[in-house]
């Protein structure tokens, strides 16, 4: 990198460099310098270095080169002297379009050298392996060599200099300037995919002004002088897409200019409204958006009948033909019948957007209504006063079409009219925003409706015509083009036909039996039959309702159980979605997380960088420093040499410093700049007396030549004149030989004519045949179909009956047996109950029982025994339990003491017995043969002390 004590050095030294052919080292070198930091501050030197720059990157065709010169050349005068910067980039354009046009008119075939659909795009390899192989170097491929890469370049030019003038408030006009060039430039040469990439940098441009609102120098839409060149801008980039036939991009630009009206919410003038409008019709026609088409006419005949006071009558009246020929061109049905949902949201959306573009005001309308509709906009036509301005013509057609009823020669009195109308037309005054109107362009259009209306007509009047009468009675087109158009409107449900081509009829009207037509009528006629039934046969009784309630019970409970399962999977849908919900948000969850780690290890570089930056503009400074010293030194030797050679005092090097030296070189070039100055005032002086010396002198000169031009012309053109009407003399002559010879072949025509139609009748005959047998196949098979699906469905309807049955037999056996079952266990628990208590009540007497012997024998004396009976054998005091008497009791009973009847027997073995005793249960005989019942039972012992144990409690 060379290093310059002043930029004139620079500028020497490359001139020094381009003298001797070094170009590449001049440029690189006037690069150094102007992306220098030591070159800040702007000076007049650095304009004509910027000068030679562009020269140089345009002779080399180096665009980065350029671009990066100029953005460094903004920074160092955007606020010092923006208008430099300007004369630079005028001067720039004018080099690379002078040098482009150079090219183009070198090159003999400029079709060929510009057959590129795309400037941005590199050489394919297979161009470049041409290019290698083939020897021969044709015009053609030379043309491409030469031409092509300087529009590439200039196309890059214009580029590079919208990105450095975009949004920059003091350079808007050349901003603007620049882009009317662009588009010039696409619009000459056919650049359309250049087109599309500049109306997007331009969209881009406007977007990033609108989000970047902070910005220094940034342009302020809300001025007029601002929001004029913006509009302008966007007017001519319409104007060139409609040119271009690029539809869709003229559609986004008519949004962009919405956009930029509703961003400074101002409207434009009058005379930019209507260009506006009349792209607009262009765009809708073009894109068969008839309704839309017509509105926007609408929009422009109020626009020039309330503005445009200079506007001729006959213009208005076109204009107003217009409208309303536009309005009738509308299909008369529903464009959107028998679209989806969606499609509808869709259709809606865009109308309400379309109509805001127009300018109409829509309030929200019912869900199954649109913003436009041809009813709407014919009862504005009659409203606004247009029907009143148009021609004869048109309102004869519009009565004919919208408000008379002919069915039969409706389209033969719309014929003539029509004839007319397609010769009506022509261009309009300079006053007006649209150039020519021709009306034949709705031709077409019109001949259709006047079709859709016969037919409609005829339907109302007709169920059935020969396909002959429709041809005879439809000039306009033959019968397969009116078969299309009823096929279409047909789909728009706006008529009900049918054509037979075996009968050679049409039917009008739904000949299924669910057509509203035929509904009412069989409806009224089963009523009446049903009334005189029942005159003639009464009925006997009433009959039970209870069928006629459930005779619908299966379907409902089919349709319920359907609405169950529906319900089910709906719940199923929405359990699925809540956990993908869920899902959703533990992922969205996981990447927040993420970034925020992300963003603190962003931090965390951020900081490191800003360390290393840091440490990096130190030593930076600190170079800076050292380089400024070694400056200061230079300079003050250049200083004492320059006040040697002038003869000046020499001053004190270690005195001085770098700023004393810059500021003495400041003023030796302010006072250079001013002598400058005056000798080109002078010069300029000089040079204006000397040519406006010169015009005076040329006046009388032009003047005689003006006059010679008109005679010379004047004589040309009679004599062109001439020559005109001996050639159409010539050609009509001819015409009238040409017609007698071919009249001669009239005969064989209809010959020809003749064997066609016959074999084509054939061939329609025999497909007709096929078609019948091939249809009546596909019957046959169909009815098979149907019975074998009917079989199965009663099959499997007997079938489910015979397992439903068997289901609830089964169902009713199992809950018999349960019954029976419990009735049973009912049955055997009464019983145990039944005993239990029986148990309990005779418990409850032999206690009773017991309680009252223990009294009686409580009551009874004391038995004492003799001294001489000998020892008893005791027995066990408890049941169950045997032990030994002990001696004691062995002995003679003592005193009061009671002695069991079976011991007492064995005391009157042994010895003495005492008599008999009776006891209380029964006799003596009974006691001797064996111990009672109760004594068996119940064995009770009695001690001294009188205490007792019984079997009974001992049980208890």
């Amino acid at each position: 990198m060379a290093t310059f004590a002043k930029p004139e050095n620079a500028l020497k030294r490359a001139e020094e460099l381009i003298t001797v052919g070094q170009k590449q080292e001049a440029l690189q070198a006037l690069h150094d310098l102007i992306t220098s930091r030591r070159y800040r501050a702007w000076q007049k030197t650095l304009e004509r270095i910027m000068f030679k720059y562009v020269e140089l990157c345009v002779d080399m065709r180096r665009g980065r080169f350029a671009k990066d010169g100029l953005i460094q050349y903004r920074i160092v005068c955007q606020q010092v002297n923006i208008n430099s910067l300007e004369e630079v980039i005028k001067h720039f354009m004018h080099l690379a379009t002078e040098r482009a046009e150079l090219a183009r008119n070198q090159a003999q075939a400029l079709e060929e050298a510009l057959d590129v659909e795309d400037l941005e795009a590199d050489k394919r390899p297979e161009d470049l392996m041409l290019s290698y192989v083939s020897g021969e170097k044709g015009k053609d491929r030379s043309d491409r060599e030469l031409v092509t890469p300087w529009f590439k370049f200039l196309w890059e030019t214009y580029r590079t200099v919208l990105e450095i003038l975009r949004n920059n408030s003091r350079l808007e006009a050349l901003y603007a300037m620049t882009a009317h060039r662009a588009f010039q430039f696409c619009k000459q040469y056919k650049r359309t995919t250049e087109f599309r990439r500049l109306c997007e940098i331009i969209r881009n441009h406007l977007a990033n002004l609108n989000k970047y609102r902070d910005q220094r120098d940034r342009p302020d839409l809300s001025l007029p002088e601002s929001l004029q060149l913006y509009l302008d801008t966007r007017f001519e980039q319409l104007k060139v897409a409609t040119e271009l036939s690029l539809w869709q991009e003229a559609f986004r630009s008519i949004e962009d200019i919405y956009g930029l009206m509703c961003m400074v919410k101002k409207t434009p003038k009058a005379s930019l409204m209507g260009v506006y409008y009349g792209k607009l019709t262009e765009i809708f026609w073009m894109s068969s958006n008839h309704l839309y088409h017509a509105y926007a006419w609408l929009k422009l005949f109020s626009l020039q009948k309330g503005f445009n006071k200079n506007l001729s009558q006959k213009d208005l009246q076109l204009i107003a033909s217009s409208v309303v020929l536009a309005a009738l061109s509308v299909p008369p049905y529903d464009q959107s019948y028998g679209a989806s949902h969606l499609e509808l949201e869709n259709e809606k959306e865009r109308s309400l957007r379309v109509a805001n573009l127009i300018g109409f005001e829509v309030e929200p309308k019912a869900e199954n209504r649109v913003a436009l509709s041809r009813s709407s906009l014919l009862s504005e036509l009659v409203s606004k006063g247009v029907m009143s301005c148009v021609t004869q013509e048109v309102k004869d057609l519009y009565h004919l079409l919208e408000n008379e009823f002919l069915p039969l020669d409706l389209a033969l009195k719309v014929q003539p009219i029509l004839n007319k109308i397609s010769k009506l037309g022509g261009k309009l005054s300079s006053v007006s925003s649209v150039p020519e109107v021709q009306l034949s362009q709705y031709v077409p259009a019109l001949e259709k409706l006047a079709t859709l209306r016969l037919l409609q007509q005829v339907s109302q009047v007709y169920q059935t015509i020969q396909i002959d009468n429709i041809s005879k009675m439809i000039p306009f087109f033959d019968f397969t083009a009116i078969e299309k158009i009823s096929v279409d409107a047909v789909r728009r449900n706006f008529l009900a036909i049918k054509v037979d081509h075996m009968k050679g009829a049409v039917f009008f009207g739904k000949q299924s039996i669910e057509a509203e037509g035929l509904r009412d009528h069989l409806s009224l006629f089963a009523e009446s039959l049903s009334k005189a039934r029942t005159m003639i046969y009464p009925p006997a009784k009433k009959t039970a309702k209870l069928g006629d309630a459930l005779s619908n019970l299966a379907e409902i409970v089919e349709k319920e159980h359907k609405r169950l399962l529906a319900r089910k999977s709906i719940i199923e849908k929405r359990k699925e979605e809540q956990e993908r919900l869920l899902l959703e948000m533990e992922r969205v969850e996981e990447s927040k997380r993420r970034e925020l780690q992300k963003m603190t290890e962003d931090a965390e570089q951020k900081r490191i960088a800003a360390e290393y930056e840091q440490r990096r503009s130190q030593r930076i400074l600190k170079e800076i420093e050292d380089r400024e010293l070694e400056e200061a030194q230079a300079m003050l030797q250049e200083a004492e040499k320059r006040s040697k050679r002038k003869k000046k005092p020499i001053l004190e090097g270690e005195k001085m410093t770098k700023q004393v030296i810059m500021e003495l070189a400041l003023n030796e070039q302010l006072r250079e700049r001013q002598e400058r100055e005056k000798k080109l005032q002078k010069y300029a002086k000089t040079m204006d007396h000397l040519e406006r010396a010169k015009r005076e002198e040329a006046a009388p000169l032009i003047e005689a030549a003006y006059k010679q031009r008109l005679a010379e012309e004047a004589a040309l053109h009679e004599r062109e004149q001439q020559q005109e009407v001996e050639l159409s003399r010539q050609r009509h002559a001819g015409d009238l030989e040409e017609k007698k010879r071919l009249g001669r072949m009239l005969e064989n025509k209809r010959i020809l004519q003749e064997r066609v139609v016959s074999s084509r009748e054939a061939e329609l005959n025999r497909l007709k045949q096929e078609r019948r047998e091939r249809i009546s196949q596909i019957i046959q098979s169909r009815k098979q179909e149907r019975e074998a699906k009917r079989k199965m469905l009663f099959f499997l309807r007997t079938e489910e009956e015979r397992q439903k049955r068997l289901l609830e037999e089964e169902e009713a056996r199992k809950r018999e047996e349960a019954e029976r079952r419990k009735k049973e266990e009912a049955e055997r628990q009464a019983k145990l109950d039944e005993i239990a208590e029986k148990q309990r009540l005779r418990m409850i007497e032999l206690e009773e029982k017991e309680r009252r012997e223990k009294e009686e024998i409580l009551r009874r004396p004391a038995v004492l025994p003799r001294p001489s009976e000998p020892q008893a054998l005791g027995r066990p005091t408890e049941l169950g339990g045997a032990a030994p008497v002990p001696a004691a009791a062995a002995a003679a009973p003592a005193a009061g003491k009671y002695v069991p009847r079976h011991l007492r027997g064995n005391v009157d073995a042994a010895g003495q017995a005492p008599p008999p005793d009776t006891d209380r249960w029964g006799t003596g005989s009974k006691s001797d043969d064996r111990p009672s019942w109760r004594d068996e039972r119940r064995p009770t012992s009695f001690g001294s002390s009188g205490s007792r144990t019984s079997w009974s409690s001992s049980r208890r």
